[in-house]
C-alpha cells in the first residue's frame, strides 16, 4: 500500500480517484457477493401471501405451507419419521419406536405427550392420533432457520404458545416462538434442526448414542472431519439424503458392508448413508504394501476411523438403573445427586446414572441381521438380556467388525412370564409412575394399553443396548495404527473364533515364523560373505 501510494504521489488526480475507488468498492463488492451466496434459494418467503398472517397455532402453518408444497404431508405420512413403526425386510419384526421396548424410558406407550415432543408432528397424546391428518404434520422442526423454534417438552408436539414456566418452579421460562417469523424463514436442514431430537435423545445431551450431542451443532473438524465447521462443514443430509422426505440410513437396517461402493449420482439409490458410497471399496492410497485395503473386507470403516466416541466435552450416558428409583430424603422430597463434574448421578424419578467421556467403543460382528427382544419374547431371568443383538461373526461373509456404545442398565421384567415389560411414566394419574412411585400400578397401566399380558409379579434385570458408531469421525492422522488390534491386548482382544497375527500365538506357526525369519537372516548373511569373498578375488 504504501508502494501505491509513493507511485501515486506525483499523479493526475483522476488516477488517483480510481485507484482509490477500486481499493474500496471492489472488497465490498465481494463481500456483498459472499453474503448474497449463502443462500442459492429462488423462494424469497417472506414475500408470500400466505405467510403474512399472525397463527394461532402451529398446524396452521402447515396448513399454509401445504397452499404449495402440496404433496409434502402425504410424502412424510409414508416415512418411518412419521410412522414410528418399521417393518424389518429380513427378520419380519415390527420395530420403530412405536414397537421397541428399549432400556432408556421403556416405551412412548402411555408415555405419548412426553416423547412425542420429538415427533414430527402435531398431538399424538394418545392412540386416537390421526396419521392421515396432513396439518398435523410438523414442517417447522426441519426446516426452521431461525432457531427460535422448539417443541415443548411434554405438549404432544405442539411449541408453547404462550411464555410459560419450565421446568416448574425453576424460574425459568420457556419461550413461545413467534410462528410468522419462523415460517417466513424457512429452509433446508441443518444440523440444528436434527440436533434438536437426535442429539438429546434418551432423556437428555448426549444420553443415547454417544456419538451424537450437542457438540455436534458446530463441531470442529478435530471433533469429526465431515461435519466440522472449519474442515466441510457437512449438514446431516450430506450423506442422510432424501427421497419424498424418506431419510436414508437407520439403525434398525445398518448396511454392514456396502459391497456396492461409490454411488454415481443419478444412477444409483442416491443414498450416501454409508463410508463406501463416497470412499468406494479401496479407500487408501495403492501402495506397495497394500494390507490396509485388505482390510476392509472384515473391518468397518468405523472401526479405525472412530478411535474414541463422546469426546466433544459432553459425556454419554452408560449406566442406567431404574432400580434405585423411588427414594426420597427425611423430608420425603426427590433426591438429586450430581458428580465432582456436575453430571447427574441419581434423580428420584429415573434412579441411578453413570456417565463416560472419551470412550473407548467395545467391538462385535455386524452383518446386517438385527434382532430385538419383543415385549412377548421369553427372556432367560439367570442372564444379561440384550435389548438387541447385531449377529453375525468371523466366517460370514456379510459381516465386519463394527464399533459400539453399549448401554447397561437395569430394568423393570415381569418376574412370572419372564418377558420385559413397559411402564406407565408420565402423567398426571394415579398409575403415572412419576405421581405415585408405584411400580406395579405404572406396569399394569402401560401393559394393558399394550395389549400384553402382565402376571402382576415384577423384579429387575440387567440388559445391554448396542448403539453402532458413524459419527465423530476423526482425522485421519488419529486413526487407529496396527498395534492397536494386533497385539495381545489390543482394542480386539475379546472377539474370538479367528487367527489375527500379534494377538494370537500358535506354536506351529510360530516355529515356521522364526524359522523363516532365522532362514532369511541366514541367506542374506551368507549371499554377504559370497559378495565379499568374489570382490577380493576380483583384485587378486
Amino acid at each position: 500500500m504504501l508502494r501505491i501510494a509513493r507511485c501515486l504521489k506525483n499523479s493526475n488526480p483522476g488516477l488517483l480517484s480510481l485507484v482509490c475507488f477500486l481499493l474500496v468498492c471492489l472488497p465490498l463488492a465481494s463481500a456483498t457477493a459472499a453474503v448474497e451466496k449463502q443462500s442459492n434459494s429462488t423462494a424469497d418467503h417472506t414475500k408470500f401471501e400466505e405467510l403474512q398472517q399472525e397463527f394461532d397455532s402451529a398446524p396452521e402453518v402447515t396448513k399454509a405451507c401445504l397452499g404449495c408444497h402440496t404433496e409434502a404431508s402425504k410424502q412424510i405420512h409414508k416415512t418411518t419419521h412419521w410412522n414410528w413403526k418399521f417393518t424389518h425386510p429380513a427378520t419380519n419384526q415390527e420395530l420403530g419406536k412405536k414397537k421397541v421396548v428399549n432400556s432408556f424410558c421403556g416405551s412412548i406407550i402411555t408415555n405419548y405427550a412426553r416423547c412425542t415432543s420429538c415427533h414430527i408432528g402435531y398431538g399424538w397424546k394418545d392412540d386416537s392420533f390421526d396419521f392421515a391428518s396432513e396439518v398435523n404434520v410438523d414442517c417447522l422442526a426441519c426446516h426452521d432457520t431461525t432457531d427460535t423454534y422448539r417443541k415443548f417438552p411434554t405438549d404432544a408436539g405442539h411449541p408453547a404458545y404462550v411464555d410459560k414456566p419450565f421446568p416448574p418452579k425453576k424460574g425459568k421460562i420457556w419461550k413461545a416462538p413467534d410462528l410468522t417469523h419462523v415460517a417466513q424463514n424457512v429452509g433446508k436442514t441443518r444440523r440444528q434442526n436434527c440436533g434438536n431430537c437426535h442429539f438429546l435423545g434418551g432423556g437428555g445431551d448426549g444420553v443415547k448414542h454417544g456419538d451424537l450431542d450437542s457438540s455436534m451443532y458446530n463441531p470442529s473438524k478435530e471433533l469429526d472431519v465431515h461435519m466440522g465447521v472449519d474442515g466441510l462443514n457437512f449438514v446431516c443430509t450430506e450423506c442422510h439424503t432424501t427421497d419424498g422426505h424418506d431419510v436414508k440410513g437407520s439403525r434398525y437396517t445398518t448396511v454392514a458392508k456396502d459391497t456396492h461402493g461409490i454411488d454415481i449420482p443419478g444412477r444409483d439409490d442416491e443414498s450416501r448413508a454409508t463410508c463406501e458410497s463416497c470412499h468406494g471399496l479401496k479407500p487408501h492410497t495403492e501402495t506397495i504394501n497394500n494390507k490396509i485395503n485388505d482390510h476392509t473386507d472384515k473391518v468397518a470403516c468405523q472401526t479405525c476411523h472412530i478411535p474414541y466416541y463422546a469426546k466433544g466435552g459432553i459425556p454419554s450416558k452408560t449406566w442406567w438403573d431404574w432400580s434405585t428409583a423411588g427414594r426420597m430424603d427425611a423430608d420425603g422430597k426427590h433426591i438429586k445427586k450430581k458428580d465432582e463434574n456436575g453430571y447427574v448421578t441419581y434423580v428420584t424419578k429415573k434412579g441411578s446414572f453413570e456417565w463416560g467421556e472419551n470412550l473407548i467403543p467395545e467391538y462385535d460382528w455386524l452383518s446386517g441381521d438385527i434382532r430385538y427382544q419383543e415385549l412377548d419374547q421369553k427372556l432367560d431371568p439367570n442372564a444379561i438380556v440384550p435389548i438387541n443383538t447385531f449377529n453375525g461373526s468371523y466366517d460370514d461373509p456379510d459381516a465386519r467388525i463394527w464399533p459400539f456404545k453399549i448401554m447397561r442398565g437395569k430394568q423393570p421384567y415381569d418376574k412370572g412370564n419372564n418377558t420385559l415389560v413397559i411402564t406407565h411414566l408420565f402423567g398426571k394419574d394415579s398409575e403415572a409412575y412419576w405421581k405415585s412411585f408405584d411400580w406395579n400400578r405404572a406396569i399394569k397401566a402401560a401393559m394393558d394399553a399394550a395389549g400384553a399380558d402382565y402376571s402382576g409379579e415384577y423384579g429387575f434385570i440387567e440388559t445391554t443396548y448396542h448403539w453402532p458408531l458413524s459419527h465423530m469421525v476423526a482425522p485421519k492422522a488419529e486413526a487407529l495404527g496396527c498395534d492397536s488390534c494386533h497385539s495381545r491386548d489390543g482394542r480386539l482382544a475379546n472377539l474370538t473364533g479367528f487367527y489375527m497375527p500379534g494377538r494370537d500365538r500358535n506354536e506351529l506357526l510360530d516355529i515356521i515364523g522364526w524359522l523363516a525369519v532365522l532362514g532369511t537372516l541366514g541367506g542374506v548373511s551368507l549371499h554377504g560373505l559370497a559378495r565379499i569373498a568374489m570382490r577380493g578375488r576380483r583384485k587378486d
